[in-house]
């Protein structure tokens, strides 16, 4: 009888060592499971950000080249002229290059009146305005455009004070 003991004693340890090492086997399966899947997760999240910035560096080139198009547009609207039809006609398709711009997330950068930022703006001039604090932007010569957070084009300013 102690023999059969002893067998049944080894056999239950032998199984325990058993459950032990599936055990084992399981959780380091399960952890590795969960960083193959962080790691996935991650590859996703970088892939999606660099096709968002080849996009934006695609989209900024051919912008930064539609722009000086737009600036002699709105100089001849400013110009003005007697021919309303014509008027009429240039402030249309400026329009639609500006509709073609914030379909594409390129925005117009803020100038007048706000604080000069040497990241977005550039400075041409500085003039005494007791009206105006310090570092305020009095006028805009031309117009600066950013997408997303890239500028792709810095605004030229008159800063006061």
């Amino acid at each position: 009888m102690a023999e059969n003991e002893n067998e049944e004693i080894k056999k239950e340890e032998q199984e325990v060592e058993i459950v032990d090492n599936t055990e084992n086997e399981i959780n380091e399966l399960t952890d590795r499971y969960k960083r193959l899947f962080a790691e996935f997760e991650n590859y996703k999240k970088r892939t999606v950000k660099e096709k968002e910035g080849l996009r934006n560096m695609l989209v900024s080139d051919i912008m930064i080249s539609i722009l000086p198009v737009i600036d002699n547009m709105e100089k001849a609207i400013s110009t003005g002229t007697d021919d309303k039809a014509y008027e009429d006609g240039i402030k249309m398709v400026l329009n639609q290059l500006k509709e073609v711009l914030a379909y594409n997330g390129v925005k117009e950068i803020e100038t007048v009146g706000m604080p000069f930022d040497p990241e977005l703006h550039e400075a041409v001039s500085h003039v005494t305005d007791d009206k105006l604090g310090k570092n305020i932007i009095k006028e805009e010569f031309r117009k600066g455009y950013i997408i997303g957070t890239k500028v792709i084009r810095h605004s030229m300013v008159i800063v006061a004070n």
